[in-house]
């Protein structure tokens, strides 16, 4: 049974969910110009470590380091780097921080701000607009990498996030060797850290400067579960807990599923979960376009 006509009814928008380091500002707050830090801030950089300390990043990603890293010594400001065009711009005061409260009069970015700050002038394109959540999910992932696999797989320009599945509320840029660039919360600057795997460290992502490949898709529903087999009776894997971007690598017929009014037997495997996923929850078609048929 094809779905197609329900994708309305799917069109899932997480209320509710607002990272505190990624509020799109008012249209009141004042844009700053790429090149407000000057010398200063390039020879902050520098002192400061802040560059590619790893080889293996593409071009566009190793720009976003150095984008993000001319941005040393900045405010940290909440809301800062949402305003009409990528730069630092006013933040606005948090009201569950007083540290915020200056927030209105330092230029600076939140930690999503310093992201689509670092991809628009590595890519020429504002490519990451929106919150940390909206990045982690962004149709510009081109590969996913879990918590438990730390920092081993990743590169330089890579995203570190922290928070739920669904409510990423901080971001940061990796640099290598262990280091990232981070605008991490009120009252300081734009940072070189040491990277956070502990807490909530959820995972990172791999951006390209192309859209999403072949086989991205969004997830639909919530605590959505994916399993080792296409069968409910398999094991679980992982849970979604909200509309989720995902890469599709194949298809197959395998159980018949019923679930929220659809019945279906077509199941999608997941490359960057090792998981399989009933295409009930998958929008789009019963038989989604363009992924081929698993061997």
């Amino acid at each position: 049974m094809h779905h197609t006509l329900a994708r309305a009814r799917r069109t899932f928008v997480a209320a509710g969910i607002v990272a505190a380091c990624a509020i799109v500002p008012t249209a009141q707050l004042a844009s700053a110009t790429p090149h407000s830090t000057g010398n200063a801030s390039r020879a902050a950089a520098a002192t400061g470590g802040c560059d590619v300390l790893a080889p293996g990043a593409s071009a566009a990603a190793e720009a976003a380091v150095r984008a993000a890293c001319s941005q040393l010594g900045i405010w940290y400001t909440w809301g800062g780097g949402h305003g009409p065009q990528p730069g630092a711009t006013y933040g606005q005061v948090d009201p569950t921080d007083p540290a915020s409260n200056h927030d209105p009069e330092r230029l600076g970015f939140d930690c999503s701000g310093l992201v689509r700050y670092a991809y628009a002038r590595a890519t020429g394109q504002d490519i990451l607009a929106g919150t940390a959540n909206s990045q982690y999910h962004s149709s510009r992932v081109t590969a996913r990498f879990g918590a438990a696999q730390g920092t081993g797989p990743l590169l330089p320009g890579d995203l570190m996030a922290w928070g739920g599945a669904n409510s990423i509320h901080h971001i940061a840029v990796y640099l290598g060797a262990g280091k990232m660039v981070e605008a991490r919360q009120s009252g300081t600057h734009v940072m070189v850290s040491d990277v956070r795997l502990g807490g909530d460290y959820n995972g990172a992502v791999r951006i390209g400067a192309s859209p999403g490949q072949t086989g991205d898709f969004s997830t639909w529903g919530t605590d959505v579960w994916t399993h080792t087999e296409p069968s409910t009776t398999s094991a679980r894997v992982n849970k979604f807990a909200g509309p989720t971007r995902v890469k599709v690598g194949c298809q197959k017929h395998a159980q018949l599923v019923e679930a929220d009014g659809y019945r279906n037997d077509a199941w999608s495997y997941l490359p960057d979960y090792k998981a399989w996923i009933t295409n009930i929850y998958i929008q789009g078609p019963a038989w989604l376009d363009g992924v081929p048929t698993c061997a």
